[in-house]
């Protein structure tokens, strides 16, 4: 008889151990909640410096952004304010953006009314994988601003800070105007 007692004492550890093993293994299979935090793509940053001191930021006055073939003007900063710094999209898949950059805008409606230069960024674009929860991102690589020239353009030269965009913290172009 004692025998027995034994061996189902045995039974029940094993039985304890088993459970004990499989909660393990189910509980590790989880991950944290889906949930996004970290998974916004950059924007581009430009700053605005004065052309002839080319190491202070000059704010510009009334600008207005519009992408080009666009109605409406790009809505990541105020629109119509005196700024010395923008962040603006680019677009994922394409190899460029084109903005029009409008200088002293008079009216919300109309394009033409300001001094509106041309900013095409020919740019490669990178695709990361942040989590699940997250997906996908698009960094860009290469980045090359190509100024549209006229009789009367506002901004004088571009310069190239940073031709990689992983962020959105630091300036990636200078624009002197």
């Amino acid at each position: 008889m004692l025998y027995f007692w034994k061996s189902d004492d045995y039974m029940n550890k094993l039985k304890i151990a088993f459970f004990i093993v499989l909660g393990i293994i189910f509980f590790s299979g989880c991950e944290k909640d889906d949930i996004c935090v970290a998974g916004d793509t950059p924007l581009l940053v430009i700053r605005f410096y004065d052309e002839t001191d080319t190491t202070s930021t000059k704010n510009v006055t009334s600008l207005r952004v519009v992408g080009l073939n666009q109605s409406t003007t790009v809505n990541t900063f105020s629109d119509r304010s005196t700024a010395d710094s923008l962040a603006v999209p680019l677009r994922p898949g394409l190899l460029n953006t084109t903005y029009l950059l409008i200088a002293n805008s008079e009216d919300e409606d109309e394009v033409e009314i300001g001094n509106t230069d041309t900013l095409t960024i020919n740019h490669e674009t990178k695709e990361v994988f942040v989590s699940r929860a997250c997906g996908f991102i698009s960094n860009y690589e290469n980045i090359v601003p190509d100024l549209g020239t006229d009789a009367d353009n506002w901004i004088k030269n571009i310069e190239v800070i940073s031709p990689t965009i992983e962020n959105s913290e630091t300036a990636h172009v200078k624009i002197f105007h």
